[in-house]
């Protein structure tokens, strides 16, 4: 078979596994950067008194993945990368009905109890599509195929954002200075009726998500091999090691996730809250995560083209960690405006963190590929963490000063980008 057949029959075989795990970055991004715009709303409808109580949204989301994404790497070991996502779909599915009976009663906690139940199918869902889309082809452009699939993400999100924000965020700030007038029988009716605006996008999104689970069950994606064998081009550090935790540089890979997605949550989901605080209406406000992840648009655009011709994975992960520094200290050292403008260009910084850090993390795992994915994707629950951080950080310091405490977090990324990747490595 001469050179060009052999290429051109590797791309057809990566095509379909693609456009499947694309539509799954797609699931992913459009139910995680919705949490943005859930945080003002239920803050509202649920009448919560503080920013803090509004942050359990992502609390509850995010923290599902520290608890859920280990079980997920032994339900996979049984079923395999298809039949799991399969089976995140239909979890995520049953979260997305809860928010039906939660409306209705308005009560907090059975929101929070929905985010939870998303959140643990959408951790059964990374922990087995973040691998596939790394050992589908050689390690070394991992990052890219992690870009096209980031897009994807982000793009959901805008739409997302964009969507629900029309939905349920549509005259909020009229809505707030009409109820401090209202009596509690019309003040109720009101709130009663805000609350009923998910309940019809929810539903849709399940209806939605059963038939996506369907379709994947039916596809021809192939379910890949991980154990025993070195993916192309990975490093051989897998031989003789008995335990997941024998690899440094995957153990500081964790690390370097937890504080990533931590970071890139604040700037996407607490942006709306900060520019409100600034005395930003919230009609505009409610726009400023669709700008953190245009920004993380053009990072994985450039991420695409750059990555490895031009530019090696930890090279692009040196270079956004130093963007992120940069940006944080001139969000908290600017006014309003601009201040929030630094804000979304973190997202910048954070395009290619993901793209780098997981297959970094992963390479030469050989057998402890889906062990090793399952630490990764459990410390997604930085997202969890971080933010709550943050809010108590805010009540003494204010919402801008808070965001101080992102810089020793870049610069951990700095180090594994720099040094810690080659932990552990002959």
């Amino acid at each position: 078979m001469t050179t060009t057949q052999t290429s051109t029959t590797a791309n057809r075989s990566y095509t379909l596994p693609m456009i499947i795990i694309g539509a799954l970055f797609f699931v992913y991004g459009f139910f995680t950067w919705v949490n943005g715009t859930l945080i003002p709303y239920l803050k509202i409808a649920c009448e919560l008194e503080t920013d803090l109580q509004s942050f359990l949204v992502v609390t509850a989301f995010f923290i599902a993945y520290g608890v859920m994404a280990i079980p997920s790497s032994f339900v996979l070991k049984g079923t395999g990368y298809k039949k799991g996502m399969v089976l995140g779909l239909l979890i995520m599915a049953v979260g997305s009905l809860l928010f039906i009976p939660a409306a209705q009663s308005r009560n907090f906690d059975l929101f929070l109890i929905g985010l939870f139940i998303i959140g643990t199918g959408l951790a059964l869902l990374q922990t087995a599509s973040n691998p596939y889309i790394s050992i589908i082809g050689p390690i070394e452009s991992a990052a890219t195929r992690i870009s096209i699939m980031g897009i994807c993400n982000k793009f959901a999100g805008i739409l997302a954002g964009l969507i629900f924000g029309a939905i349920a965020l549509n005259d909020a700030d009229s809505l707030v200075i009409s109820l401090q007038s209202m009596d509690a029988v019309a003040k109720d009716a009101k709130l009663d009726e805000l609350a009923s605006r998910v309940i019809m996008p929810y539903g849709i999104m399940a209806a939605i998500l059963i038939v996506l689970a369907v379709a994947i069950l039916l596809s021809g994606l192939p379910d890949l091999k991980d154990d025993g064998n070195e993916q192309p081009g990975s490093a051989s550090v897998s031989s003789g090691k008995t335990s997941v935790f024998q690899f440094p540089h995957l153990l500081l890979g964790v690390v370097a996730i937890f504080l990533y997605v931590g970071v890139e949550v604040m700037a996407g989901d607490t942006i709306i809250s900060y520019g409100k605080s600034l005395g930003i209406e919230l009609s505009t406000a409610r726009y400023f995560t669709q700008g953190t992840l245009a920004f993380m648009l053009v990072g994985y655009v450039v991420g695409i083209f750059t990555i490895p011709k031009y530019i090696s994975q930890q090279n692009a992960l040196k270079w956004c960690a130093i963007l992120g520094v940069i940006f944080t200290v001139l969000a908290v050292l600017t006014p309003k405006f601009i201040s929030v403008g630094f804000i979304a260009a973190l997202g910048l910084a954070n395009s290619l963190m993901w793209p780098a850090i997981f297959p970094l993390g992963i390479d030469g795992l050989g057998k402890f590929t889906k062990t090793g994915s399952a630490l990764l994707v459990m410390a997604i629950s930085g997202g969890a963490i971080l933010p709550l951080i943050y809010g108590k950080l805010a009540l003494p310091w204010g919402l801008q000063n808070a965001y101080w405490m992102m810089v020793p977090c870049y610069l951990f990324i700095l180090y594994f980008a720099t040094k810690g990747y080659r932990a552990g490595k002959a």
